[in-house]
């Protein structure tokens, strides 16, 4: 049987007991799984490890790395984005990696789901004014509701896709902007494609999944949310320096109508005097849309899985390559 090993610092919340027992029904597992700064303390025992399974917490896989685990052929990462660790020592070295993102996509877009359809209900800015007037005043604002009403998404990778396939089971109209959206694809998905400057102007919710890149850092502005509709509201699970934060702020002051939904912010957390803390417009959460609780469950099965493809040489459905990482989020 290969030989693998569990690192990670969060490993018990992605592998648990169940999970572990079938991982050693398939290979030759360590004796306990190491967290990230125990391995780095325990250099010898990567020798001959082929398999390594983890999550939140792992190891650069570097040169130094690479030095002390030279049969190292496989890196399953039941998590998300896998840029911080991997290396080109790594892909020189030709270490496969998989990764659970499309596991952890699924609740990103359950998130984004519930925010879109309670923002089209207009929840937030009715919440505030029914709690402030002490329900003197029921609604702020005539609320939009999902019949027919305009939903932007902004990138059609993965998780955009899946928020429209969910959007589906709802009546109501989705826009699209991605550069890289053919009109073929985009009949396909079922959404009108179109620009950036439509998406924020004719949209009663605008969802921001875009991966960050050179190209996308700073691309959603001020004069975007400016364009806005009135009580519209903006979500982002994406990543806080896709928007000018200054420019941000600066529009949900003047226009107190409009909402934010901020999972992301630029840094994270904001700083203690962020006035992101004190608006009333806007809704933080810590970066929760991903997998988290039961949720992260999954990730180690898919994980899993792809071990017992690797180990019967067939296709693996999650393996990403080079190029791939440079354009994921």
């Amino acid at each position: 049987m290969k030989k693998a090993l569990i690192i990670a610092d969060a490993y018990a919340a992605v592998y648990n007991e169940g999970l572990i027992d079938k991982i050693k029904q398939k290979v030759d597992l360590y004796d306990r799984p190491y967290k990230s700064g125990e391995i780095m303390q325990n250099l010898g025992v990567l020798s001959d490890c082929e398999i390594m399974f983890s999550t939140w917490g792992i190891p650069k896989i570097d040169r130094d790395f690479l030095r002390h685990a030279p049969n190292l052929k496989l890196v399953l990462y039941g998590a998300g984005s896998v840029k911080h660790f991997v290396t080109d020592a790594s892909w020189d070295a030709g270490v496969r990696v998989c990764s659970a993102w499309v596991a952890n996509d699924i609740p990103v877009a359950e998130y984004t789901l519930a925010n879109i359809l309670f923002g089209l209900k207009r929840g937030l800015q009715n919440a505030r004014t029914y709690t402030e007037s002490r329900g003197q005043q029921r609604t702020s604002m005539s609320p939009a509701g999902c019949y027919h009403s305009n939903v932007g998404i902004i990138s059609t990778g993965a998780i955009g896709r899946m928020v429209i396939s969910l959007l589906k089971n709802f009546e109501v109209n989705i826009k699209a902007y991605d550069p890289y959206l053919t009109e073929e694809r985009a009949k396909e998905l079922g959404v009108e494609k179109t620009t950036l400057e439509d998406v924020f102007a004719c949209c009663d919710v605008v969802s921001l999944h875009t991966p960050l890149l050179a190209e996308t850092r700073g691309m959603i502005t001020g004069k975007h949310i400016d364009s806005m509709k009135q009580g519209a509201m903006l979500i982002n699970t994406a990543r806080g320096a896709i928007i000018r934060e200054d420019e941000m702020i600066r529009s949900l002051k003047e226009r107190d109508d409009l909402f934010a939904v901020l999972d992301v912010t630029d840094p994270e957390p904001p700083a203690p005097d962020s006035q992101l803390w004190d608006m009333k417009n806007i809704l933080l959460t810590p970066h929760i849309a991903g997998s988290m609780g039961n949720e992260c469950y999954r990730n180690g099965l898919y994980m899993y899985e792809e071990c017992c493809r690797y180990l019967d040489d067939l296709p693996m459905k999650w393996e990403l390559t080079r190029e791939m990482v440079k354009i994921m989020a």
